[in-house]
């Protein structure tokens, strides 16, 4: 039987809330989360071991997954500043009834918001991509009319991104368009990352979407939800929120 100090008993049931909630969290995510509750509470910080420590005892770790594999990425993601760099991608997942659901976002190389993001019953278009990046603009800058200084937008080689009417108005809009080469999407990795952290902690963990309709109503909520409270190892554990208050003035 697993030595159970006399303290770690409130942190577990604390640490089986978070994981109830939000089950595909790993320990250092679930240490982010209980120790911002903490904060809040003016309760002691925990050490990110101290909740290994915990949950493998609990039996709560995730399992591993198998060998990773990867390719060279071309060029740096990541920027030292906002609105220096955004990436754009999108994705699809199909309801209970066979239903398809498509999302597009922007998201920021530095700070990791999910700046703007539409979601439809029809596939992406051109049409919906100059859409998201006023949006995006709008959220940002206060306007959708001119950036105030150059930004590169960075996506894959889809063709929605690659219409020449999309290119020709982000580029009037102060954008420099660039995509992932073709023999190396992960390039656009940041964006991969997103896409798999909304099918994993949002489709996944909502369990049965029964209609579009249903996703429809949804999708908002997530992308709120993980600009508000996922923690991201680049960004200190902190979610793109918290990072932004602390660190982008």
């Amino acid at each position: 039987m697993r030595y159970l100090k006399a303290e770690d008993a409130s942190l577990i049931v604390k640490i089986r809330e978070i994981c109830d909630r939000r089950p595909t969290y790993g320990y250092r995510r679930v240490t982010a989360i209980l120790n911002r509750k903490n904060a809040v509470e003016t309760a002691k910080i925990v050490n990110h071991k101290k909740i290994y420590r915990i949950m493998k005892g609990q039996q709560m770790l995730l399992p591993k997954s198998g060998v990773r594999t990867e390719r060279v990425h071309e060029g740096k993601i990541i920027t030292l500043r906002s609105d220096t760099r955004w990436c754009s991608d999108g994705f699809e997942f199909r309801c209970f009834n066979r239903e398809k659901v498509f999302v597009a976002f922007i998201e920021d190389t530095c700070d990791r918001e999910a700046i703007s993001w539409i979601a439809s019953k029809t596939p992406i278009t051109s049409e919906m991509i100059r859409d998201l990046v006023v949006m995006a603009m709008e959220r940002r800058f206060g306007n959708g009319v001119k950036l105030p200084h150059p930004i590169e937008l960075l996506s894959d080689n889809g063709g929605c991104y690659r219409a020449e009417e999309t290119k020709v108005f982000v580029r009037h809009l102060g954008f420099m368009p660039c995509f992932t080469p073709s023999y190396s999407p992960e390039s656009n990795g940041m964006s991969e990352a997103l896409v798999k952290t909304m099918k994993r902690d949002y489709v996944w963990v909502s369990g049965r979407i029964e209609t579009s309709d249903q996703a429809l109503a949804e999708v908002d909520g997530w992308f709120k939800d993980y600009n508000e409270n996922h923690p991201h190892k680049g960004l200190k554990m902190k979610s793109p929120e918290e990072f932004r208050m602390i660190f982008s003035n």
